[in-house]
């Protein structure tokens, strides 16, 4: 059978994590027996041809996956636009061979594609007609298969969750949000800072969510009253009195009235000035959010995308639709590309026709979500108290060991209690502190500033309660008055939940409420594909391995690094793909003897060939005698002068640091979905324990009583686990690159 070639180029405006697509593509297409081109600057290349389509090997994409923008280059094409121009770029595909292409960008480039292959019949009867190709060409090559994969900061593509480049655009936005925060709360200064996004608000609307900002402006929701510039500045004002010391607007760049009237920084600036009688400063972010190393989150996307992409082109029919990859509820899943297109592109006609509520209804649900959570968020004090209502004291707490991203969950959960006219409970130092009676109220600014910060303000511990520990905790849940309880944390908020529920024959008033929200590094809570906390966990390694790797390349060195999970491989698997490992060791795998023989023969056949770097990737408790020390002892003496080997063990530094937009954003919706389930069990005197996470592609809650059924006790861990199903995509895509590894 004739060996099928494949063409793969990225289009418009770069995006962080395209290299890591490309990577994918090039390396799944030679694992599976295609031969793989890159199409250098574009369409512009394609229309060019000759030295700008060129064969690559496995060595060709070694070393990108770390990099931002697009190693094989990105260009508007005017030519690509005519027929000529078009006729022109079916001849080159056609003169190389090629028979399907994969297309990265945005909704333009992917019109682009879809009308290229319209055409391609004609396209190739007009080269045969000229005498450009033979007949026999015409026939073999006469259909054009095509994949598109989203490359796009601005995350405006109907029907994906996520396009490659938003997460990483996100994590510029929010630290440079968090150095103005710092610097705005020195000088009590407001700033506007305005955000990319095209027609869509996606970087606004999360980046003021996950940075705690007083106001933003979007082009799907704008202002709903003529008079929004008195509006905004007397919430400002109201913040300024109830104790905040700086004032941060987030502005998208489409931002617009609801008559349609574009709104500028220049005229926010002016309208704040005039109205506070202070200077207002200005941010625009630009570019900035464009470039840079992509974060763990796009590494992956774009490894994932890529490789779904080539298993649908390889085994694409003439009669095939085109598709484009999104990932769906944690999934990679194939989209009608013209369908997905003409509804992205619907967005824009509903804000230019000023139909804002189709706009929004045309975002996703977790769009929509985030919008309210950020209404109620964004105010300077609560709503008043509504006397008709019945009102719940409510506590929160966390438990286990600090994971980035619990103080933005209570935070949130604290601000939307207070804001529905609950009494919200702080418990500090974890159910040590529960039992001490270590408990006080929160108010609407006792949380300020909270919403970015790492670490737990509550304070946390990993004690387990047990024994005259649940006496204590009877005794002051009793004493205070507490209705329900919100459980922050790991395995110990868990565990302490379930004996609670146990126990509450011995302790009546345990009878209340308990929802625990999976917040720990290791992600390996049940019920949730993932927990606050690891996805900042798994930046931190990445950021800790890309320089491990700029060192061991100068050395020709190998380094096993020891990454945490306790007994769940998530950390390293995902790291180990985000960074490109050739190893990683799980501890649901194990490792054998056998093992570590194979992998010291892969290094030095890797090394005499030219190889430069070494990256093995160990979960802390893969192998209790194969330790990260017995690894390096072991492939050093064996490697002989070929390559030294050093150990990295990352540590706690996986545990610190403030929590990444992903985990800021994910904290605050399943906080307030807690909060909302504790009242609604409240409101009819139920008394349900349970556990929230997403899982098979929504938000649910699980009830406790299912708890030891779904875990394996033994190893802390869910009896299953999603992301075990990505180890072949990994091993695949590290397994033998001879000269530059990863």
């Amino acid at each position: 059978m004739k060996q099928k070639k494949i063409a793969i180029f990225t289009s418009g405006g770069d995006a962080q994590g395209m290299n890591a697509a490309v990577r994918a593509v090039v390396r799944t297409g030679l694992e599976r027996g295609a031969e793989v081109y890159a199409i250098y600057e574009g369409y512009q290349g394609l229309v060019d041809g000759g030295e700008r389509i060129r064969k690559m090997d496995w060595d060709s994409v070694g070393g990108i996956l770390q990099l931002g923008g697009t190693v094989i280059g990105t260009a508007r094409s005017k030519e690509f636009m005519t027929r000529d121009g078009r006729r022109q770029a079916a001849r080159n595909l056609i003169e190389h061979g090629i028979s399907g292409i994969i297309v990265i960008g945005g909704d333009g480039s992917l019109t682009g594609a879809n009308i290229f292959r319209q055409e391609w019949p004609s396209l190739v009867a007009e080269l045969v007609e000229s005498g450009a190709i033979s007949a026999e060409a015409a026939q073999e090559y006469s259909n054009l298969s095509i994949v598109g994969l989203v490359g796009s900061i601005d995350n405006d593509f109907h029907g994906t969750d996520m396009t490659i480049g938003a997460d990483t655009a996100l994590h510029r936005i929010t630290e440079a949000m968090d150095a103005i925060t710092s610097t705005a709360a020195s000088h009590q200064r407001t700033f506007v800072v305005k955000v990319m996004g095209r027609n869509c608000g996606y970087l606004a609307l999360m980046g003021a969510l996950a940075s705690g900002a007083d106001w933003v402006l979007i082009p799907e929701a704008p202002p709903d009253v003529d008079n929004w510039k008195d509006v905004m500045a007397e919430r400002l004002k109201a913040g300024r009195k109830a104790g905040r010391r700086d004032s941060i607007v987030i502005l998208a760049e489409g931002a617009q009235d609801r008559h349609g009237k574009y709104i500028g920084s220049t005229e926010v600036q002016q309208a704040l000035e005039e109205r506070l009688g202070e200077e207002v400063r200005v941010t625009v972010l630009g570019h900035v959010q464009r470039g840079g190393r992509p974060s763990a989150f796009d590494r992956n996307l774009g490894t994932l995308m890529g490789y779904e992409a080539v298993e649908i082109i390889l085994n694409a029919r003439p009669e095939d639709e085109p598709v484009v990859i999104g990932i769906k509820n944690n999934r990679m899943t194939r989209l009608p590309l013209m369908e997905s297109v003409l509804k992205t592109q619907a967005v824009a006609e509903a804000i230019a026709e000023k139909d804002y509520e189709r706009a929004m209804s045309l975002r996703s649900s977790s769009f929509s979500d985030a919008f309210k959570t950020l209404r109620t968020m964004v105010r300077a004090l609560p709503h008043p108290v509504d006397a008709g209502r019945k009102h719940f004291r409510i506590a929160v707490l966390n438990a286990g060991a600090p994971a980035p991203g619990m103080n933005t969950a209570a935070r949130a959960a604290i601000r939307y209690g207070l804001d529905q006219g609950h009494v919200m409970l702080g418990i500090r130092n974890g159910f040590e502190g529960l039992a001490n009676g270590e408990i006080e109220e929160m108010s609407w600014m006792s949380v300020s500033g909270w919403a970015s910060m790492g670490g737990s303000v509550l304070g946390t511990n990993r004690k387990i309660p047990k024994g005259k520990d649940f006496y204590g905790m009877a005794r002051e849940i009793e004493k205070n008055h507490i209705d329900a309880l919100l459980f922050i944390g790991g395995w110990t908020a868990y565990l302490a939940a379930n004996a609670m529920m146990v126990n509450r024959a011995n302790f009546p008033a345990f009878n209340i409420p308990i929802v625990c929200l999976p917040a720990s590094i290791n992600n390996n809570l049940p019920g949730s594909e993932f927990s606050i906390g690891a996805d900042t966990a798994l930046n931190s390694i990445v950021d800790a391995v890309d320089k491990i790797k700029m060192s061991a390349g100068a050395t020709r060195r190998c380094f096993v690094v020891e990454v945490m999970g306790h007994h769940c491989g998530y950390l390293a698997l995902m790291g180990g793909m985000a960074t490109g490992a050739e190893r990683v060791y799980l501890p649901e795998d194990g490792v054998s003897l056998r093992d570590l023989q194979n992998d010291v023969e892969l290094l030095k056949r890797g090394f005499k060939t030219g190889k430069r770097l070494g990256l093995m990737i160990r979960s802390e408790h893969a192998n209790a005698v194969y330790t990260t020390s017995f690894m390096c002892s072991l492939f050093e003496e064996e490697g002989h002068d070929l390559f030294d080997v050093r150990p990295a063990i990352l540590g706690h530094l996986q545990q610190g640091g403030d929590p990444s937009p992903f985990d800021r954003i994910q904290a605050n919706r399943l906080a307030c979905l807690c909060v909302e389930a504790l009242v609604d069990e409240c409101s009819r005197d139920g008394l349900r324990v349970s556990f929230i996470g997403m899982q098979d592609g929504k938000i649910q809650f699980h009830d406790m009583r299912d708890f030891e059924r779904v875990i394996n006790a033994e190893n802390l861990r869910p009896r299953e686990q999603w992301w075990l199903g990505l180890k072949h995509i990994t091993s695949l895509l590290a397994q033998h690159g001879p000269s530059q590894g990863a």
